[in-house]
């Protein structure tokens, strides 16, 4: 009972946290194409619930500090208590959007927490594998959490969460890891908010343990992040 109090503090701190809610969501708008193709796969930052944008911070800065321009990262903004499903059909937007803007051809997707199931559901039930290059999740409840069972009255997206739901069934079905994308995922025991931690990784995927992370520190890990940059530009 103390470990779920203290899951549910946690989420309470990520939205402490961000500036931009379901109410103030906007989404980063592409820049405008270059006169030559983009030299790196434009990326696209999903958050997860409860959070928003600005969460990718330092993520972007470790981009940056790995060889990224500003021109190659974009985050996508979105109403975190909607369901995912239209969440994702917004990312199908944007993605749109970045490809337009940029001339790129396909796009990585990095994502956190609830992120992973917009960014799943987008490459596996609309299409969108065919423009994801790389997709990295960050402690992502692939197959569920426990823990949404705390906010299932406040949103549809948390139902979709919880273990064993209609969306998630829908989700596991079939090929976890559909088209020619190169899925990553990274989970560790310590996660806190991923009940079972071993929700996150998918088959097909090349799945990563980490020995001891945060739910949040998936987010402001350095070197983790720098890991996943270096993923992404190979």
């Amino acid at each position: 009972m103390r470990r779920t109090i203290s899951a549910l503090a946690l989420a309470v701190a990520v939205a402490a946290t961000v500036t931009a809610g379901p109410a103030a969501s906007a989404e980063a708008a592409p820049m405008p194409a270059s006169a030559s193709a983009p030299a790196r796969t434009p990326v696209v930052f999903v958050h997860g619930y409860l959070s928003g944008g600005v969460t990718w911070d330092p993520a972007i800065a470790a981009f940056l500090a790995a060889g990224y321009r500003p021109g190659d990262l974009y985050t996508y903004s979105y109403d975190f208590f909607a369901s995912n499903k239209a969440s994702a059909q917004g990312l199908a937007a944007f993605v749109a959007k970045v490809k337009a803007g940029t001339g790129a051809d396909k796009v990585d997707i990095v994502n956190h927490s609830m992120g992973g199931l917009v960014s799943l559901w987008y490459a596996k039930e609309l299409g969108g594998a065919a423009d994801i290059k790389h997709m990295a999740s960050l402690a992502a409840p692939h197959h569920g959490t426990y823990i949404a069972g705390l906010c299932t009255v406040l949103s549809v997206s948390c139902q979709e969460m919880s273990p064993g739901s209609d969306f998630l069934k829908r989700l596991a079905s079939g090929d976890e890891t559909p088209g020619a994308v190169d899925y990553r995922t990274w989970y560790s025991p310590c996660d806190g908010v991923i009940n079972p931690f071993t929700s996150t990784p998918l088959a097909g995927a090349v799945n990563t343990l980490v020995p001891c992370e945060t739910h949040l520190g998936f987010l402001t890990d350095v070197g983790l992040l720098t890991q996943v940059a270096s993923v992404l530009k190979a």
